[in-house]
């Protein structure tokens, strides 16, 4: 049995989350982090001395931290192909865009966009720098475009494990009050993704509790 520690509202839990549905995994998740509380304990530090969530505990085996690595453990271990395929050649196709959304998606919109429009009071934001963040996110999001254009997914014609990395955050990215640029196919992509069960139960999730006003 899986169990996760991480609120609800964390979009790396909801990645972790997403991934653990997808591969149609039983799993418990424990809510931790934030008013949650539970991260700072001693009991949680022996599992993670960052105190970040998600950890993920498998069993009798020794927790993981770092939502990397727990999403590539999970494909090692449960996945098969298309999402996580055994040969090394096509698994590092998979692998090299999985990696490029989490440093130039994932990390290029959690904390230069979402961070400054949904955890910043009204008076306290900075709107040139989150239209910075926006501009050159979009940059990165441009190359998606591309890809998307000529494949259902990111990686190819199938969900992958680089779609949970690249995905997990455009419930977001779509529901804030920005201004975006127009990128049919990843408008489209976002709509496939919206029909998909474990993504609206683990990613389309409220993040009202996150927000300072």
């Amino acid at each position: 049995m899986l169990t996760v520690w991480g609120r609800a509202s964390s979009s790396n839990v909801q990645a972790t989350m997403w991934c653990i549905a997808e591969l149609g995994l039983p799993a418990t998740r424990i809510d931790a982090g934030l008013a949650y509380g539970v991260n700072d304990t001693p009991a949680f530090r022996a599992m993670n001395p960052n105190s970040t969530v998600p950890v993920l505990v498998d069993g009798d085996n020794a927790p993981l931290w770092e939502t990397g690595a727990i999403l590539r453990y999970l494909a090692n271990v449960y996945a098969k192909a298309p999402f996580w395929p055994r040969d090394v050649q096509a698994r590092a196709q998979i692998d090299k865009w999985t990696e490029w959304a989490k440093i130039n998606v994932a990390l290029g919109f959690t904390a230069p966009v979402f961070w400054r429009v949904v955890r910043t009071a009204p008076a306290k934001r900075d709107p040139a720098a989150i239209a910075d963040a926006v501009s050159s996110l979009a940059k990165k999001l441009a190359i998606a475009e591309t890809q998307l254009k000529a494949h259902d997914f990111l990686a190819g014609p199938d969900l992958t494990l680089a779609d949970i990395q690249f995905g997990h955050v455009l419930y977001r990215y779509f529901d804030i009050d920005i201004a975006r640029p127009r990128f049919p196919a990843l408008q489209n992509y976002y709509a496939r993704l919206t029909e998909r069960a474990a993504f609206r139960q683990h990613v389309m999730v409220s993040y009202e509790e996150l927000r300072v006003v």
